[in-house]
């Protein structure tokens, strides 16, 4: 008999009287002299299921071996269940208890720190809380997948490993393959990186959006969706040092169609997620006081608030209000600042649009007043910055000086500027940070939990 998932069988796809077999993991027992009462839970619901056991059978007999925990085999029929909260439950004729039911098991029927579970990475993706988490962020992945797929995007597949610091902060992860204790040298006694693996310098990719931006001047529509990294010691509740980014790119486009786009995305993922996950955002709405699923799918259906980078700046200014960061033009805008622009000013996402061009990339647009590029930011309550983006800068020369100005040796991306040479166009694009979006719609607080398996300074050990 093949196994049938829980959430099919809450669905309806069995009938009642119907033989089953499901397969789960122990969530409580409950045993007296006449019944045993087991809830079994498989990860494909956030509702469980109870399985009930007569006494004087063979099954009964062997619970006394049965820890919470377990992964158990049920081999029963299915009926309607007369019990307060459930629709179904399965009468068992045959419990197997796989290996490993031991009676340590960390995650017994209480509650639990979110600390303790950092701490047990590999067993919290059973709980409550976690099995709702990773749900959402599988549907909101597909979700991801179907957006842009609809809309004639190619999903590429940018390099993990490269020689270049798209965002020129320096805080890329090297790579190589030397011997760290013994690595060639030259003659002036530095490390000889013409003799690594690929001939120069190596890291791990800070983002895709370069060689999107090529694939996009071929493709027209593209976007990526991978895993970046990036070597900031931070430990705040927003930063990791692996991410997942989503990262489109659009040809013949420029900062209105991007933050459309933008816009467009951001809202079908909002109303999509309602209607696939509603238990989830149910639960992790009550018991972590995130948004309700109506405030979701609510945020889905209404424009975002638009500002320009100089008009927030003078809202934040006569706001009266003691930032820990002061305040004024020019400046990076730091959380608090993106936090009270979206709770306060807009209460709801916002795009900032206009930035100074000292605080952004050297690959943004820069604008006709010499002062600002055409770049865009979209800020969510309770987060901050979600998205950042910009208009690619196409005009070759004034690229190439942006580089200069910013001691970025255009020897290193010669590639890049050819893009400018060769057909090049007005295009745009943004970068979607993927953990920030699932704590935004779970109501998570810490970004280290919504990655199955977070990797922060000091913190690999899984």
């Amino acid at each position: 008999m093949s196994r049938i998932r829980i959430k099919a069988l809450l669905s309806g796809q069995k009938k009642d009287g119907e033989s089953i077999r499901v397969c789960g993991w122990l969530r409580s027992k409950r045993v007296n002299k006449n019944l045993a009462f087991l809830v079994l839970n498989d990860g494909s619901s956030q509702n469980d299921i109870q399985c009930i056991v007569d006494a004087g059978t063979r099954a009964y007999e062997s619970l006394g071996e049965c820890t919470i925990g377990a992964a158990l085999t049920i081999d029963g029929v299915l009926k309607a269940s007369p019990g307060k909260g459930q629709s179904w439950e399965v009468h068992c004729d045959k419990v197997e208890i796989s290996a490993g039911s031991a009676e340590d098991y960390p995650l017994q029927k209480k509650g639990h720190t979110m600390e303790f579970l950092r701490e047990i990475a590999h067993l919290r993706g059973r709980s409550n809380t976690f099995g709702a988490v990773f749900r959402v962020r599988n549907e909101l992945s597909y979700l991801i997948h179907q957006f842009f797929q609809s809309r004639g995007f190619m999903w590429v597949h940018t390099p993990i490993l490269t020689a270049s610091d798209a965002e020129g902060a320096g805080e890329a992860f090297q790579v190589t393959n030397f011997d760290m204790e013994n690595p060639p040298l030259t003659e002036k006694n530095k490390v000889d990186w013409s003799k690594d693996f690929f001939g120069k310098q190596a890291n791990l990719t800070v983002s895709g959006q370069l060689n999107a931006e090529a694939m996009a001047l071929a493709f027209g529509d593209v976007y990526t969706f991978g895993p970046t990294f990036r070597a900031e010691n931070s430990n705040t509740t927003r930063h990791l040092a692996e991410f997942w980014m989503v990262e489109p790119e659009i040809a013949f486009a420029d900062l209105h169609d991007n933050s459309v786009l933008a816009e467009e995305f951001i809202g079908f993922l909002f109303r999509e997620i309602v209607a696939k996950c509603p238990d989830e955002l149910a639960f992790l709405s009550k018991h972590f006081k995130g948004l309700t699923p109506k405030e979701i799918d609510d945020l889905g259906r209404h424009p975002f608030g638009r500002i320009s980078y100089t008009e927030a700046v003078a809202e934040l200014e006569k706001a009266g209000k003691d930032f820990e960061f002061p305040v004024k033009w020019g400046i990076d805008l730091a959380t608090e600042h993106e936090r009270f622009l979206s709770e306060e000013v807009f209460k709801k996402p916002v795009i900032v649009t206009d930035y100074p061009k000292d605080i952004k990339a050297f690959y943004m647009r820069l604008n006709s007043d010499n002062r600002t590029v055409a770049a865009m930011d979209i800020l969510v309550p309770r987060i901050g910055e979600m998205v950042g983006g910009a208009q690619r800068e196409e005009r070759y020369d004034v690229l190439e000086q942006r580089m200069k100005d910013m001691n970025i040796p255009a020897a290193e991306l010669p590639w890049y500027l050819d893009l400018r040479k060769y057909g090049g166009c007005q295009h745009a694009g943004f970068g979607l940070g993927f953990g920030r979006l699932v704590q935004y719609v779970t109501g998570m607080t810490n970004i280290r939990d919504v990655y199955p398996f977070p990797r922060s300074a000091n913190s690999i050990s899984f």
